[in-house]
């Protein structure tokens, strides 16, 4: 089957007085970033600034480009998106949870399963985070990662991301933390 390139129909349909048959395409807007603040976080509340996560779209998946400095202990990290866009501490059957104000991991399709950033479980669930030490001794991260089954930025609006002290083993056990154990520091996703 012959196909006329695009250059040739609209030549022809100018040179015949008629109106193009192919209009140009919209150029399509450049989805934003959003720029995440992230902060130390413990039972006493909201701590201090320690860098910032910034999200931006991409065709392989929601990028995560983190640049953050001091105070994160060196080694793997639990990193995971959660439910609710709040880093405030809350109780939990009589204990203060640090950033428990945030929920669970972001599970829109309640799958109630903790998979990792490419299975079918936790939406929120993204790469383990390693925070490496540099050459003062000052513990520093600065990289991208991918989380490949967010399509883009609007679908985290308002969402918290969140940190862990320890690396994640994308399992649900042991309970009710899975891998990633206490949280460390969290960031209101704007």
């Amino acid at each position: 089957m012959f196909r006329a390139p695009r250059s040739f129909l609209l030549a022809s349909a100018v040179a015949f007085g008629a109106a193009p048959l192919l209009a140009a395409a919209p150029a399509l807007a450049q989805a934003p970033e959003l720029e995440v603040p992230m902060h130390l976080v413990d039972k006493e509340g909201v701590g201090k600034q320690i860098g910032s996560v910034t999200l931006a779209d991409s065709a392989d998946g929601l990028l995560l480009h983190l640049s953050l400095s001091g105070a994160l202990p060196p080694g793997a990290h639990g990193f995971h998106i959660h439910e609710t866009g709040s880093c405030e501490s809350s109780e939990k059957d009589g204990e203060i949870v640090p950033a428990g104000a945030a929920g669970g991991h972001w599970d829109p399709e309640g799958t109630g399963r903790h998979y990792g950033p490419s299975g079918e479980g936790h939406l929120g669930d993204l790469p383990v985070l390693y925070v490496g030490v540099g050459s003062e001794g000052a513990t520093a991260t600065e990289h991208t990662l991918v989380a490949p089954r967010i399509a883009d930025t609007a679908q985290v609006r308002g969402l918290a991301l969140m940190i862990h002290q320890n690396g994640d083993n994308f399992r649900d056990e042991p309970k009710p933390l899975g891998g990633g154990g206490a949280r460390i520091a969290c960031g209101v996703i704007p």
